[in-house]
């Protein structure tokens, strides 16, 4: 069924409950339902039409929930542009999808705006932004959020089907440019029945989630809550736990997804005892591994609360599971294939790998996406043939290796993507920024083994006068770049690592940054 169906049900099953929490607003699946209604026929009405693709480039905020389900709704297609991306960035995006409509903030309509200009696309979007007055609707292309709550709620009839794209999701490929991950409905219903049937999720869950909805595992925070009739508190970020920590008491919050360097911040906390938050039902992980000592902390803080290790990609939302009763013999592994899918360890030939022997991951299901937007090239590299010829079998291009139990175990990557907060970042997009730096003369940049990161962004550069300082490129990226692909560690050199052949090496260049800490 395609995923808006869902928001239908919960609608008549819990029309008075909190469905989304976000700041000081408290909006029900009575309220939501009409507004993302609304919203459809407003984006009908400026001429979204079937598989229209729409951005929603906004924080964690209701009305990002509002504009996900109103999209879907209008039969469009909609691709969550995380809030901190810069306008040449999202100018790429718009040239790339050319999205029929964006829906924004006031807050980023000034980014908006210049992406726009900056865009080659020749089918301007029409643009809808949340707390804006009549003065910045300067023309008949920008328009207020608000007419969601006035217009038409009658159902849009656009004739789709589960086949039908639902989502576009943007992840950094190895060109420097990202490439947008086609999901169907079919793949969005598969995925998340699969992740709510091993969690044992249930409509009384309550779920805490700053991870950002441009994040596939922040977005599925919400389409798993909105199926299952939840509730889900969403917020921009963990920069105050304390606050965090308290909204969730009031809350009575049951699951609580994080990231590793959200787990740091929270064992770093000294006044947080054990038992501080009694209703916690789960704790999930992914992004990177846990260290194996703050699995053993987070065990001993949430006492009654299960710890899932999980592994995952975009292209097909989440691969493996450990289940919580496998953790204290297992805390290194990342688990079994996930309900209904399958996943192999494969070798050169595709074969698949003895116990014990390295290889790539294979993943195949209902979840693996169609394929990448407008790339026959990565898409035909990505999709091939697998063991199981009767499903599209998606291939990773991560190192495993799988025990005797058949449990997984993740090796490394194959390609120079770094994966770091969640996140995927391209060196090459890192690299073009600082050589746009008058001062830097040669750049590589890799991902260095980080705890808590998983990989830490880190740059060795050659500088043309001895004038340029760390701190200056440093703050060069920061200007230029979304917060998670600035480095994390630079230092300057001389010349770069090369290879025999005289060919730069991320390799080597690892070696010395890690050498340098």
């Amino acid at each position: 069924m395609r995923f808006e169906r869902f928001l239908d049900d919960s609608s008549r099953r819990f029309a008075s409950k909190t469905a989304i929490v976000a700041g000081s607003t408290r909006m029900t699946y009575q309220e939501l339902d009409p507004l993302s209604q609304g919203l459809a026929n407003v984006l009908f009405e400026h001429g979204v039409r079937s598989g229209d693709r729409v951005l929603v480039f906004m924080d964690n905020c209701a009305e990002a929930a509002v504009s996900i389900f109103g999209i879907l709704r209008a039969g469009g297609v909609f691709s969550v542009i995380n809030p901190s991306t810069k306008a040449s960035k999202l100018a790429y995006i718009i040239d790339d999808c050319e999205p029929a409509a964006i829906l924004t903030s006031g807050r980023l309509l000034q980014i908006a705006r210049q992406a726009l200009k900056e865009a080659a696309t020749p089918r301007p979007p029409f643009v809808l932004a949340t707390g804006i007055d009549a003065e910045e609707m300067t023309t008949s292309r920008i328009g207020s959020f608000e007419a969601c709550r006035s217009g038409p709620s009658g159902p849009v009839r656009h004739g789709g089907t589960e086949d039908d794209l639902a989502m576009l999701v943007y992840t950094s490929g190895s060109t420097g440019r990202p490439k947008g991950v086609m999901m169907t409905h079919r793949n969005v219903e598969a995925a998340s029945k699969s992740i709510i049937s091993y969690l044992e999720s249930t409509p009384d869950d309550i779920i805490f989630n700053v991870l950002p909805l441009a994040f596939d595992y922040g977005l599925y925070q919400l389409l798993m809550s909105v199926r299952l009739g939840a509730t889900l508190v969403l917020e921009k970020s963990f920069a105050f736990p304390s606050a965090m920590l308290d909204m969730m008491r009031r809350e009575k919050v049951t699951g609580l997804p994080l990231v590793p360097t959200m787990a740091a911040v929270l064992l770093r906390m000294r006044d947080l005892a054990p038992g501080s938050l009694p209703t916690l039902r789960y704790i999930t992980n992914t992004a990177a591994a846990l260290p194996v000592d703050h699995i053993a902390d987070l065990q001993r803080l949430f006492p009654d609360a299960l710890l899932y290790s999980m592994y995952g990609l975009t292209e097909c939302k989440r691969c493996t599971y450990l289940p919580p009763s496998e953790l204290g013999r297992r805390p290194d592994s990342v688990g079994i294939p996930i309900p209904g899918t399958e996943a192999f360890v494969v070798g050169g030939k595709g074969e698949i790998v003895e116990p014990g022997e390295i290889g790539e991951l294979v993943v195949q299901g209902p979840h693996v996406m169609r394929g990448y937007w407008r790339d026959e090239v990565a898409t035909a590299d990505a999709l091939r043939p697998g063991p199981n010829p009767l499903l599209p079998a998606l291939h990773t291009g991560d190192l495993f290796r799988r025990d005797e139990d058949g449990f997984l175990y993740f090796v490394g990557r194959r390609d120079d993507i770094i994966k770091t907060r969640g996140e995927k970042v391209a060196p090459k997009e890192v690299e073009a920024v600082l050589h746009t730096h008058p001062g830097v003369a040669e750049a590589v940049v890799t991902g260095v083994a980080d705890p808590v990161l998983g990989q830490a962004v880190s740059a060795l550069v050659v500088i043309r006068d001895k004038s340029v300082t760390v701190g200056e490129l440093i703050r060069h990226c920061q200007r230029d770049l979304e917060d998670f692909m600035v480095p994390k560690h630079l230092a300057l050199t001389e010349s770069l690592p090369k290879t025999d052949t005289g060919k730069v090496s991320r390799r080597l260049a690892a070696a010395l940054l890690e050498a340098d800490l």
